[in-house]
C-alpha cells in the first residue's frame, strides 16, 4: 500500500506478536482516543474500576502476568490488547493545521515518544518517521508518549528526501536542527508551514537529508554539554514556530 504522497509505506510482519499498549495513561489515552478497538485490558486488582475502562472487556491478573505478556515490569498494573497502530497518510498531514516534526532514523523509541508528546502538546500537524532505520509506535513509544500518539497523526514513510522535497507544493518549507549551522533558530521566521527535521541520537542528520533542507538552524549552547536531547531540542524548535504564530 502507498500513500497518496508517493512516499511508501510498511506493512507490518505476521510475526511481531501481540499488539499492545501498556501504562495507565497509555491506555487510558487509546481508549479515549477511539482510534484503534480495544478487545480486553489486563489490570492489577486495584485498577479494575478505573472509570476510564468503562466499558472495555477488564480481566485481572497478577502483577507478574501483566509484566510477561508486557516484556516490562513498567506497566502499572494496565496492558491493553488493541489493533495495529494506524499510521497516517504524509499528505493529510502536510494539509493539517500546525507545524510537522520530521525524525530522520532516530533509533531509541522512548526518544520517539517524547518526541510525539511534544509535537502533541505543540499542536503540530503531525509526525513524520522513516520505515527503515527508526522503529514504529511500539508499546515503548507508546509508553514514553504518555498516551500522546493516540491523537497525533503519524506518518511512516519510505523517503525522507522525497517527502521534504516535496514540501514546497503543500506550502511548506523545512528546517533541519544541526549544531553547526550559521543561522540561530531565534533568527528565523517561523510560520505555520514549518517542517522541524531532526536527525538520530548522536549521528545527527544524515547528509543527504541535511542537504535538502531549506535551512539549518542551531540551537546555541551556553555550557560544557555540547548537545541537548531529542524531545528538548524538538520542544526549543516547534514552541518557538508556534510563539511566532
Amino acid at each position: 500500500m502507498s500513500s497518496r504522497g508517493g512516499y511508501g509505506r510498511r506493512k507490518r510482519d505476521e510475526d511481531e506478536g501481540p499488539i499492545l499498549v501498556y501504562g495507565r495513561n497509555p491506555v487510558r489515552e487509546l481508549i479515549k482516543a477511539g482510534r484503534r478497538e480495544v478487545s480486553e485490558v489486563w489490570v492489577l486488582t486495584q485498577a479494575a474500576d478505573d472509570p476510564a475502562l468503562e466499558g472495555v472487556a477488564v480481566v485481572v491478573k497478577t502483577r507478574e502476568e501483566l509484566a510477561r505478556v508486557a516484556g516490562t515490569g513498567d506497566h502499572q498494573g494496565m496492558v491493553a490488547f488493541t489493533e495495529e497502530y494506524p499510521y497516517a497518510d504524509p499528505q493529510d498531514i502536510l494539509e493539517g493545521m500546525g507545524p510537522v516534526i520530521v525524525l530522520d532514523e532516530v533509533q531509541d523509541p522512548r526518544n520517539l515518544g517524547a518526541v510525539a508528546r511534544v509535537a502533541d502538546a505543540a499542536g503540530c500537524a503531525g509526525l513524520v518517521i522513516p520505515t527503515r532505520g527508526s522503529p514504529g509506535i511500539t508499546p515503548v513509544a507508546c509508553k514514553a508518549s504518555a498516551g500522546a500518539v493516540e491523537h497525533l497523526p503519524i506518518a511512516r514513510i519510505g523517503s525522507l528526501v522525497a517527502f521534504i522535497n516535496d514540501l514546497a507544493g503543500a506550502g511548506r518549507w523545512s528546517a533541519g536542527a544541526d549544531s553547526d549551522a550559521g543561522m540561530d533558530y531565534r533568527e528565523v521566521p517561523w510560520d505555520a508551514g514549518a517542517v522541524i527535521v531532526l536527525g538520530a541520537e548522536g549521528a545527527g542528520l544524515r547528509p543527504k537529508v541535511r542537504d535538502v533542507c531549506d535551512r539549518l538552524v542551531r540551537i546555541p549552547m551556553r555550557g560544557n554539554v555540547g548537545s541537548l536531547n531529542l524531545s528538548t531540542a524538538a520542544s526549543v524548535l516547534v514552541f518557538e514556530a508556534v510563539r511566532q504564530n
